[in-house]
């Protein structure tokens, strides 16, 4: 039976067009109905009377693609308040499904069918008509042709932007004031799908005109720089095959990749719009959607202003006070990053009634001592202990139930940095509807992080699995991220992005409850957000609001990259059961596979392949007691060779540890002619050893044959620890779950030339650098880890040597506080570093994996700022590699010492 079509408007007072036909829905795209004739009248009739511009689109299966159901930008367009659209049948799928839903054919609208006429009517009109997008060629072209076969058409101008001024706000709107102040009545823009559409949502009004013509390549067909198809191939509905085979290479993506996924989705997606065979969503999800969509393009357009009654200079709001937002930080042992965050959020607090949360998840005070009694305390911070270990679903949960009502809940990555307006950006989201809104991120180099995803499913599983970030572009079903620049330009609702930063309203909040702490860390933002858009709640992404996320030189831990891996196919089993779970666990099973030439991922694979070893993954636990000291007991001991300019700094913060008295500290001085055993031996209860023989194992045997306590930790004289990571460290070695591991690390490169400070930001991104225990001047082990080698070999690299001796498994890396490396700071320092590195490996009786690290540092790439930091630690690596070592007076090989960094 054929669904009745819903009748149209018919009337015109300046403000609607005639729309004499009907509409229907294909794809989730509301299509108007109508002939040629009508269209034109309901394109340009009370032209000039209009007050709300009229955007003109075509659909077709690309328009399907993008603005239809499950499209990137389905609700992008709704939120042009200050501008009407009418949509027309184009696309033979499309007239198909329209015959079929109302039982009569209906002709294809074409924007290059379409323009003849418009022109003509224009003529008639005395429109001024203007032409924006097509390539300067085709303008100079379409000059000649207008003047030779329109010569009474009154052309406003022609304008050619890049495509980098149309991603810029500023430079587009500039654009749109250049066609305002030619009075242009009609404006024909070619910039293609969906960028033409995107950019009319956006600067439409701005440009003055009174209909805004979507017609992608019609520029060019104007200019006959491209043919059009003949007749009898746009009758059997074969353009797009014409089209494909006059452009493969731009338009080969379009019709082959994207145009089955729009066809399925055309199928899916139909109905009269006045029928009930279909939902496009629930109401409730239709209405956040639609309304949320009011805050259009660009940022700060259209959305409720926002009204504060901030506290005086940017103080925080008490948990007994209203407020606009309540920021939720989860912390563990991040006394060094926190004060910045919570700085940047100060500059929000003079804009926004905020209240700022952290609940602590560290195994000491020295996070909560840090907002107390730092260079600026943050005394209006609520803070508290979580008494263990939540994980990051768990702190969230504690600091929600402490955070009281507010109007929306930040909930923020503590290496997290928010820049100015983003709070207020994603609050004025919310106000307009939306349920969730994610920032865009920014990396360390300022550049913006994909981190925009889709909901996994087992074909995206796969294609990740085999693909990783390779072929970026590929179907956005093979893929759950989404690398494409253009989504990082626009705002637009996602199923889920990162958890480093997301603000939910507090109705979505109480309507989806605590965030699922079975997951502990990974995969709860994806559920939470799962769970937002099950409810009806929409999660909007708002490139107005940008954070800064310094994660890129995090430590790592084996336990967690195992938890991620796992945590995926717990997500599939919640929320995918049945074979979508099992397809999608024999993926993590084959990219595990895949990359099992890295330990790491060796480790992984056994651990996904024994699920009886997933209780032992990272989990929520309380914290023990701690000793009477109040801090754990362990050992620090630390060989020296002339080391007097830098032992002082190192022992300072070893002062809280000695005056618990639950840890030792031994200084081994082997050969030393200056003045570091005096200045080390000033120090009350450190033990020195005066060794006459040089050699650092012959250091760290004799202080081993000393020591009293365990866990041990062996650090380098020139590397500082702070009392927080000592703890830490102490704390979880002494646990027993691990045999040896080593603290977070940071490079301090201040002081450091150009290109070393580059080889270095590299190197943090290079992930094999990062997933062992050498390259901090700091690792630790228990008694039973030392046990397994006994002594440290006299011609072998230590921090090497014990990183070969230990399976993955029994390595722990510990977030926590990082210690500070100061490497070399002049180029020549660094090679001559370099060659005693790379010694290390056969020294040690291990093996070098070039294939692996430049694995890795391809991976790292994001951008232009971090390509040119790959190319720099490329380079030096080679010289590193190849420069011939030192020889000695006596033929042995000399140690190459860097003294750059100790001056």
């Amino acid at each position: 039976m054929s669904a009745e079509v819903q009748p149209g408007r018919t009337t015109q007072d300046g403000d609607r067009a005639v729309v004499p036909g009907g509409t229907v829905v294909l794809g989730g795209t509301t299509v108007t109905l109508l002939d040629a004739e009508g269209a034109v009248e309901a394109i340009l009739g009370g032209c000039l009377d209009r007050r709300v511009p009229l955007g003109v689109v075509s659909a077709n299966l690309d328009h399907v693609y993008h603005f239809g159901s499950g499209g990137r930008w389905q609700h992008c367009l709704e939120g042009a308040t200050d501008l009407e659209w009418l949509t027309l049948l184009d696309g033979a799928p499309l007239a198909a499904e329209a015959e079929r839903i109302t039982g009569r054919p209906w002709p294809r609208l074409a924007g290059s069918d379409l323009i003849g006429p418009v022109l003509d009517r224009a003529e008639e009109d005395r429109l001024r008509v203007g032409f924006l997008g097509g390539s300067p060629e085709s303008h100079i072209l379409l000059r000649g042709r207008l003047a030779e076969r329109r010569p009474a058409l009154r052309v406003a101008g022609f304008w050619t932007p890049s495509r980098g001024e149309l991603e810029d706000p500023e430079m587009s709107r500039a654009v749109a004031r250049s066609i305002a102040d030619a009075r242009t009545d009609l404006l024909v823009v070619g910039l293609g799908k969906p960028r033409q559409e995107l950019w009319i949502a956006e600067h439409g009004s701005e440009t003055g005109a009174r209909v805004l013509l979507a017609f992608g390549a019609v520029v060019d067909f104007l200019a006959e720089r491209v043919r059009r198809a003949p007749s009898w191939v746009a009758e059997h509905g074969l353009e797009w095959a014409w089209r494909l085979a006059l452009e493969p290479g731009r338009l080969s993506e379009r019709y082959l990749v994207q145009g089955p996924e729009a066809y399925t989705r055309l199928r899916r997606n139909s109905a009269s719009a006045a029928g009930t065979r279909i939902a496009l969503s629930d109401a409730a999800r239709a209405s956040a959607a639609r309304t949320a969509a009011l805050a259009a393009h660009p940022a700060s357009r259209g959305r409720e202003p926002l009204h504060p009654r901030t506290l005086p200079d940017g103080r925080f709001v008490p948990a007994d006070e209203p407020a606009d937002v309540a920021a939720l930080v989860v912390t563990y042992n991040n006394a060094d990053s926190i004060g910045p965050l919570l700085d940047s959020l100060r500059s929000a607090a003079r804009s926004v009634r905020l209240r700022v949360v952290v609940a602590d998840n560290s195994p000491d005070s020295q996070t909560l001592d840090a907002l107390a009694h730092g260079s600026e305390a943050f005394t209006d911070v609520v803070a508290f202990q979580t008494g263990g270990n939540l994980g990051y679903a768990g702190g969230i949960n504690a600091a929600m139930a402490a955070a009281g009502d507010a109007g929306g809940y930040l909930v923020l990555n503590p290496d997290t940095t928010v820049l100015p307006g983003a709070v207020d950006a994603m609050l004025a989201r919310l106000r307009a509807g939306a349920g969730a809104v994610v920032p865009l991120m920014l990396g360390d180099d300022g550049a913006p992080h994909p981190s925009l995803r889709r909901e996994p499913t087992a074909a995206r599983a796969w294609g990740d699995a085999l693909f990783g970030a390779r072929l970026p572009r590929r179907p956005q079903w093979s893929a759950e991220t989404d690398y494409d620049p253009e989504s990082y330009a626009h705002a637009h609702t996602v199923d889920w992005a990162t958890g480093a930063a997301l603000m939910v309203s507090a109705e979505a909040a109480r309507a989806v409850g605590p965030w699922d702490e079975r997951y502990f860390m990974y995969s709860e933002e994806t559920d939470y957000c799962r769970a937002l858009r099950e409810r009806g709640f929409d999660v909007w992404f708002e490139p107005g609001a940008r954070v800064m996320h310094s994660g890129a030189g995090s430590g790592s831990s084996r336990g967690l990259a195992d938890l991620m891996a796992v945590n995926r196919i717990r997500y599939m089993r919640k929320n995918h059961p049945g074979v979508p779970t099992a397809l999608a666990t024999a993926a993590v099973v084959m990219r595990e596979t895949l990359r099992a030439a890295d330990a790491g991922h060796r480790h992984t694979l056994g651990v996904i392949l024994r699920p009886g070893r997933w209780s032992g993954l990272p989990h929520a636990e309380p914290y023990p007691s701690p000793p009477d000291g109040g801090h754990p007991e362990g050992c620090v001991i630390i060989p020296a060779h002339n080391e007097e300019r830098v032992i002082a700094r190192t022992l300072e913060g070893l002062r809280p540890a000695l005056a618990s008295g639950q840890v030792e500290v031994i200084v081994a001085c082997n050969a030393c002619t200056d003045r570091t055993a005096q200045i080390a031996g000033g120090l009350p209860a450190v033990r020195v050893l005066d060794l006459p023989e040089p050699g650092k194992a012959r250091a760290l045997n004799a202080a081993d044959a000393i020591a009293t306590r365990w866990p041990r930790v062996y650090l380098d004289a020139d590397i500082e620890i702070p009392p927080a990571a000592l703890k830490s460290v102490l704390t979880e070695l002494g646990r027993g779950r691990y045999l040896a591991g080593r603290p977070d690390f940071r490079y301090d490169t201040s002081a450091c030339r150009p290109l070393v400070a580059a080889y270095y930001r590299a190197r943090v991104r290079v992930p094999s650098n990062r997933a062992a225990l050498w390259g901090a001047g700091c690792y630790a082990m228990t008694e039973a880890g030392h046990a397994a080698f006994g002594a440290f070999p006299y011609d072998a690299a230590d921090d090497y040597f014990v990183d070969t001796v230990f399976e993955p498994d029994q390595k722990t890396f510990i977030s926590c506080e990082p210690v500070v490396v100061r490497p070399p700071r002049t180029a020549g320092s660094l090679v001559s570093t370099l060659h005693r590195v790379y010694r290390a490996p056969s020294a040690s009786g291990g093996r070098a994996t070039p294939g692996r690290t430049v694995g890795g540092l391809l991976a790292s790439v994001r951008g232009p700022a971090s390509a040119i930091d790959a190319a720099v630690y490329a380079m030096f690596a080679l010289a590193g590699r190849r420069q011939p070592g030192a020889i000695g007076s006596r033929g042995e090989r000399a140690w190459e010492r860097d003294e750059s960094s100790r001056r």
